[in-house]
């Protein structure tokens, strides 16, 4: 998923951050006005790594999670799939004159098959949801002034896009591609019945002016900029969300916005069904042209501050279900921002376009915009009446809607999620026995995993390639030998402390080396899918190495893994990319952790409670193992 997850030819795993470290560095605060391009072209193509390499490096990878007789397969094959003159030399050239003709020779294929041609629902599945902090209003008034600051912040950071003025970003001192942030403005998914594609109305010659607002299930457009193209205030904002409040009361209509959590061929011939009517058409075309979206959700029943932050990532990923909020979005919009009317706050965003990092950059400047004084009162100026969207529902689309709301009350039913706030200790930990944190995580998630299950799985975590030009992510898998000597030695009485804490170094260690791997471009995934699909562009057959039940297994990832940091405390979430696995992201901050792990009721071999306890437990052994254990330097 995010990086996510097609389910088919790839699984892969949302959010796709950047690495730790918040290394972002402004270049200028100056219009720069054609850098942007100039930057772009400065970066390098993404490389081709060397196919023995990344064969050799397969098999490390292979030997935690198969068995002896099917790595030694596995070995035969790949021996066979190298040889001099045979079929993967010819897939490597094809792949390296690919390399040599295009910007990334992986991007295109990357957003086609990870996406675009996924046909589960993107609910659930494919989009992230993100939990900012409950904010501090509990009546509909607070919500619309909240509502109000939220559009003026994301306006705000939308104008750095437009002027080209965003600080470029840098990671161990390299600049990273800027491109994705250039995406998730005005574009949204357009769902077809074998494969979807994507819009994005920012660089059409009129670029959009208007947000879409949903409240009830009512979809409205708000134009957000007056005729001479400076933004509407806060408090503008605020009459104008006003409006929409007041002339869209609750009501039996029809949520038109759940049709979009489908499944995406029926969706895709629900949408061809939707849209042959002309009003419903131009309705529809309002809501993809949009900015992005707003969904207003009403009043919940009380929760404890408990559970709220779990209530919440229910209400961020799919909405709760037909009888709640399911309907209350558009789940195509790449962007859409959703405030509760009892201080619930927080994103869903639609995966195609870009990665976590724009995203949460976008998320951390508005937070902080939202926190400014109020500023004095605008003087007031007519604005026209936000437009309601007046949809033509005929038996089909009704039938198609009822469709709609069975499906997602049967996934909201069984996706079990919890956010965790683990208290016990943050990134200070890790960081003063000089290790990653992201990587002592990392550990502590095998061990828990291996602690229920007496096994370990194939393990996806999300690495970015943006120091390449359009670069999107690779995997980092955190399953290696170097994991699994440690977290079978752990509960192992007859090993010393010692040999313990020098087993717990080499897997930080060895998830050190292999996140630096993939960040430059030479991990193992996104080469084999290279390779699988350059067969596919030959029109060759598909090479063996590729049906082998061992690669099977190499993506089943029983654990779906990002870690998202942010200066703001919240937490991104998602669900599991495969049925029997667990969906599990984090937020690291200096004196806690943030953590969201789902699972599938429908699955009895997992339990999100049960996942959530291991890991804590792990985190609190793994800590107590380094500072009863004494050590020499590293």
């Amino acid at each position: 998923m995010w990086g996510i997850c097609s389910r088919t030819m790839v699984k892969v795993n949302p959010c796709g951050l950047i690495k730790p470290c918040h290394l972002v560095k402004p270049v200028s605060s100056t219009r720069v006005s054609g850098r942007y391009q100039s930057h772009q072209r400065g970066l390098p193509g993404l490389p081709v790594p060397p196919l023995q390499q990344t064969c050799e490096r397969y098999i490390t990878a292979l030997e935690p999670i198969v068995e002896g007789d099917e790595l030694q397969h596995t070995k035969q094959l790949l021996q066979e799939f190298q040889r001099a003159g045979g079929l993967g030399e010819r897939l490597q050239r094809g792949l390296e004159k690919r390399a040599a003709n295009a910007d990334n020779w992986l991007s295109q294929w990357w957003v086609q098959v990870a996406y675009l041609e996924y046909r589960l629902p993107v609910v659930v599945h494919s989009s992230p949801g993100l939990v900012l902090p409950r904010m501090d209003f509990r009546d509909k008034q607070g919500q619309i002034r909240f509502a109000a600051k939220l559009i003026a912040g994301v306006l705000d950071f939308k104008s750095m896009i437009d002027n080209e003025t965003l600080p470029i970003e840098y990671m161990g001192g390299k600049p990273l591609c800027m491109n994705q942030y250039y995406e998730v403005m005005s574009s949204c998914r357009i769902p077809g019945v074998k494969r979807d594609s994507i819009v994005n109305h920012a660089k059409s010659s009129t670029p959009p002016k208007h947000i879409t607002v949903v409240h009830n299930h009512q979809f409205f457009v708000l134009d957000v900029y007056h005729s001479d193209g400076s933004p509407l205030t806060a408090d503008q904002l605020c009459a104008q969300l006003d409006k929409i409040c007041s002339s869209s009361p609750h009501t039996d209509l029809e949520p038109v916005g759940i049709l979009t959590t489908q499944h995406r061929d029926a969706w895709g011939k629900a949408y061809a069904n939707l849209t042959k009517d002309k009003t419903n058409k131009e309705c529809v075309s309002a809501i993809q042209r949009s900015v992005f979206t707003l969904c207003l959700d009403g009043a919940r029943p009380p929760v404890s501050e408990d559970s709220h932050r779990s209530i919440a990532a229910v209400q961020m990923l799919h909405g709760g279900g037909s009888s709640l909020n399911s309907g209350n979005r558009w789940f195509d919009k790449t962007l859409q921002f959703i405030i509760g009317e009892d201080g619930t706050c927080g994103a869903n965003y639609e995966h195609a376009p870009a990665e976590g990092p724009p995203i949460v950059a976008l998320i951390d400047h508005v937070v902080e915009y939202t926190k400014k004084p109020d500023s004095p009162q605008s003087p007031m100026v007519h604005l026209s009446t936000p437009q309601k969207l007046q949809f033509n529902i005929t038996p089909q689309i009704k039938k198609d809607i009822e469709q709609a709301k069975q499906d997602m009350n049967i996934l909201a039913q069984d996706l079990d999620v919890k956010v965790v706030v683990f208290g016990h200790f943050g990134k200070n930990v890790p960081k003063a026995h000089q290790m990653s944190p992201d990587a002592f995580i990392q550990i502590a998630l095998q061990l828990a995993y291996y602690r229920l299950y007496q096994r370990c799985c194939a393990t996806y975590e999300s690495a970015s390639l943006r120091m390449f030009r359009l670069g999107r992510t690779d995997t980092i898998r955190s399953a290696s030998g170097a994991s699994a000597s440690f977290v079978k030695a752990f509960d192992d009485s007859s090993k010393q402390n010692t040999e313990k804490v020098d087993l717990l170094v080499k897997a930080v260690n060895a998830h050190r080396s292999y996140t630096t791997m993939a960040i430059s471009g030479q991990a193992i995934d996104r080469h084999l899918l290279g390779l699988k699909l350059q067969a596919a562009e030959e029109k060759l057959s598909v090479p063996d190495i590729f049906t082998d039940a061992a690669y099977s297994k190499a993506l089943h990832y029983r654990l779906s893994t990002s870690q998202v940091p942010s200066k703001t405390d919240c937490v991104m979430c998602f669900g599991p990319v495969v049925s029997d696995g667990y969906g599990v992201c984090y937020n690291p901050m200096n004196q806690h952790i943030n953590f969201a792990v789902s699972s599938f009721n429908s699955c009895t071999d997992t339990s999100t409670e049960r996942m959530a306890r291991a890991v804590e437990g792990a985190l609190c052994d793994m800590r107590t193992l380094l500072e009863q254990t004494p050590r020499a330097k590293l």
